[in-house]
């Protein structure tokens, strides 16, 4: 997006908010959320561009709060006052009449403070003409499968009490697979904010090195316990499932956390594991639906000990506890595992014998209260003897505990992390992304 459309958008924004403070009754409050993107959008198979295009979105949710009652409409943005201000109006005129006949919600969160804030990352993205020669020039003779999304994101907000935040960052993502003949794949992805050539060819010689590895004849495992490296890929999707019911206080309050135990004390994870929130990397906004800012760093377990759960403002008034500037979902935005001691090049003298897993897919809980999840291996995934790759493996569906393997049979996390990025585009492209490590872990649990 050039910086005078972006100039624009914001202008124009600020405008909106100004008008609505004009027009709002002594008794109302309200919030604005921006949501708006100018992406580029180019899909690849068998290393030809199948589909390429532009999109240029964008939308804000008007929430009009009155006597203990609250209402929202989602309505187009387009940067342009005359027909932002038209629309936005008849919203507010139409929530004016919705909301007498609603119920009273006994925790509404209003708008308070004056917290104010404006960011803006500017990268250097490929232009919309150089994507397709930048991405297949190292993949030609290779069955390459991808997708690029790239451009400018922007997320704002505004409210009755004066809180105004402004987001925008250039950032890329390229998702890709290569596959062999057998149909196996190798899995990568490709991120940032400046898009650097010579390292997305070294990301493609690694993946050629793999897949020369994946031809290799597949060897069948039984189930048992196996030790396990885990690749910073795979450790950001088990990170994540935290999201989903396990670091919010509010399923921890209601009993649907993973991590009630050690709410409780009744179990520790390892020593080795730290994990925070981390918004210095300004990849995500700090702040949350209700303008709230999220402190630069939030530690959450502390050398395996719970020290902070999510906590929005909703849930901070009905469990009276302290708001944190945790989301509406209580999810992590910005998590960071610490890293190790585990040398790159020692990883497979560590490893000695077992599985080197590349990725993960299908996760889910099997028993959340003792913190059991399931899911399976995907994507160059080995057997390892005598610290040498020796074969492919078949998918293994694995079934374990995170108080086990981030506990006592977690060895060590690797001494570098990788920034595995968030790369949705549903509704719009999302931001934020895991640092993580690699992970050693013995006797880790696979069911078939």
């Amino acid at each position: 997006m050039k910086h005078e459309e972006l100039s624009t958008l914001e202008v124009s924004f600020n405008q909106l908010i100004d008008t609505l403070l004009l027009k709002k009754a002594a008794t109302e409050e309200f919030t604005v959320k921006l949501n708006s993107e100018r992406s580029q959008f180019t899909r690849f198979n068998h290393a030809k561009v199948r589909q390429t295009g532009t999109v240029a979105d964008g939308w804000i949710d008007l929430t009009l709060m009155q006597d203990q009652r609250s209402s929202f409409r989602q309505i187009p943005f387009t940067g342009n006052w005359e027909i932002d201000w038209q629309v936005t109006y008849k919203a507010l005129q139409e929530l004016r009449e919705e909301l007498p006949l609603l119920p009273l919600d006994p925790y509404l969160v209003l708008p308070l403070g004056t917290n104010t804030s404006r960011e803006i990352h500017s990268g250097n993205l490929l232009v919309e003409e150089a994507v397709v020669s930048a991405v297949l020039e190292s993949v030609a003779e290779l069955d390459f499968t991808g997708f690029y999304a790239g451009g400018t994101v922007v997320h704002a907000y505004a409210d009755s009490c004066g809180q105004k935040h402004w987001f925008a960052t250039d950032s890329f993502t390229l998702d890709y697979s290569i596959f062999n003949s057998e149909g196996q794949a190798v899995k990568g992805i490709f991120a940032g904010s400046d898009w650097h050539q010579q390292a997305y060819i070294q990301k493609i010689q690694e993946a050629k090195k793999q897949l020369e590895l994946l031809a290799r004849p597949t060897k069948q495992l039984p189930r048992g316990q196996y030790k396990t490296y885990f690749a910073p890929a795979a450790v950001a999707d088990l990170l994540m499932m935290l999201s989903w019911g396990g670091t919010s206080e509010a399923d921890l309050q209601q009993g649907n956390s993973a991590l009630a135990a050690l709410s409780r004390g009744e179990k520790q994870l390892s020593s080795k594991f730290n994990l925070k929130e981390n918004f210095q990397r300004g990849t995500v906004p700090r702040f949350n639906e209700w303008g709230e800012m999220a402190a630069l760093e939030l530690p959450i377990i502390t050398q395996g000990i719970l020290v902070n759960t999510l906590i929005n403002s909703r849930t901070a008034k009905e469990y009276q506890k302290t708001a944190n500037g945790a989301n509406s979902y209580e999810s992590l935005r910005a998590p960071e595992i610490n890293p190790g001691s585990l040398e790159f090049d020692r990883i497979l003298p560590n490893l000695d014998t077992g599985l080197y897993v590349s990725n993960l897919h299908y996760l889910n809980w099997s028993d959340r209260p003792t913190g059991r999840i399931t899911g399976m291996t995907r994507y160059a995934c080995f057997w390892v003897e005598n610290s040498e790759i020796i074969a492919p493996i078949d998918n293994l569906r694995f079934d374990d505990s995170l108080y086990r393997f981030w506990g006592e049979n977690l060895l060590d996390f690797t001494n570098f992390q990788e920034f595995i990025p968030e790369v949705g585009t549903y509704e719009g492209r999302q931001l934020g992304g895991s640092m993580v490590p690699g992970m050693l872990v013995k006797d880790f649990t696979y069911t078939l």
